[in-house]
């Protein structure tokens, strides 16, 4: 599945760091330079602040931006992009607002769009500014006493030198709110952030494989199909993917999550070895194993995870 895009006359979905089974779009263009069209409230480079509403803080600026607009009074900073397409798109991502639209059309009809689809727009980039920070608070401390998510639930990070290896120990009773597991790794306080990040990584990583092979081999069963084998990804914008000839990927990553998030993505990979598009007859194969696969999805899209 890829990150849905907006159009003028097509509902849109931002895009997220990780999205859910396919690529981040990617829009190659360049700026444009002959159409000198131009709609109220517009402020193009070199207008040197002359519309009034230029004076505004800039609530959004792509790094990659050409263009600016006001939406609703708030100044965007947009990157546009030529591109063979039939209408005019946009993305919305951590980086900001892209705008994509035919050659053909002018850039009246450009601003047009941007106008009627301005509630989206500012919506999706505070959503993904909210992102931002939240991303910025996910990056892991690698320290004694470092608090991470596994299957769900927070672990702490114990340096235990009399530990071989790491084990995760878990209490049978805990305060509420307060992580009932603690992962020991057998290293001494003195040792590296490097080294305590490779120890648990690896850790989790044969974790996720464990689980990942357990879950196909359940879902197999259920739907009738051969998994022939299950790999792990570390893949920057796939949870997983599944190939004709039984070969699943899934990303290790998955492991922060809770079970039933788990399920979901194995269970949409394993669907696609029944069918392999996204049509209806797919969701139909999802839902008979997940009936309820539109709540996991949307929680697998807004969770963040830590920043290894």
């Amino acid at each position: 599945m890829k990150p849905a895009k907006g159009s003028i006359d097509a509902a849109a979905l931002a895009c997220v760091q990780l999205s859910l089974f396919g690529e981040a779009p990617i829009l190659a263009g360049t700026m444009e330079s002959q159409d000198t069209a131009r709609a109220p409230h517009q402020t193009l480079p070199g207008d040197g602040g002359r519309a009034a509403a230029a004076t505004q803080d800039v609530l959004s600026r792509h790094p990659k931006a050409q263009r600016e607009t006001v939406l609703q009074g708030h100044r965007v900073a947009y990157e546009f992009a030529r591109a063979r397409r039939r209408s005019i798109g946009f993305v919305v991502g951590l980086e900001g607002l892209t705008v994509s639209a035919p050659r053909w059309v002018p850039l009246s009809e450009v601003e047009t769009a941007l106008q009627e689809k301005a509630g989206w727009i500012l919506r999706k980039l505070q959503e993904q500014q909210d992102r931002a920070r939240r991303l910025a608070q996910a990056r892991v401390e690698w320290k004694d006493g470092t608090t991470l998510p596994f299957l769900g639930e927070s672990i702490i990070l114990v340096l235990d030198s009399r530990q071989t290896g790491v084990a995760l120990h878990t209490a049978a009773q805990a305060l509420p709110g307060v992580p009932r597991a603690t992962l020991h790794v057998g290293l001494p306080h003195t040792a590296a952030p490097e080294q305590l990040c490779e120890a648990v990584q690896s850790w989790m990583q044969r974790q996720a494989r464990r689980i990942f092979e357990e879950r196909c081999e359940w879902f197999a069963q259920q739907l009738g199909v051969q998994v022939r084998r299950v790999s792990l990804s570390s893949a920057q914008t796939r949870w997983g993917s599944a190939s004709a000839d039984g070969v699943i990927r899934l990303n290790w990553r998955l492991v922060h999550f809770a079970l039933p998030i788990i399920d979901y993505v194995v269970a949409h990979e394993l669907a696609h070895l029944r069918v392999m598009d996204h049509s209806p007859r797919f969701w139909e194969v999802v839902e008979s194993l997940v009936p309820d696969y539109k709540e996991r999805r949307e929680a697998l899209n807004d969770d963040v995870l830590p920043r290894f």
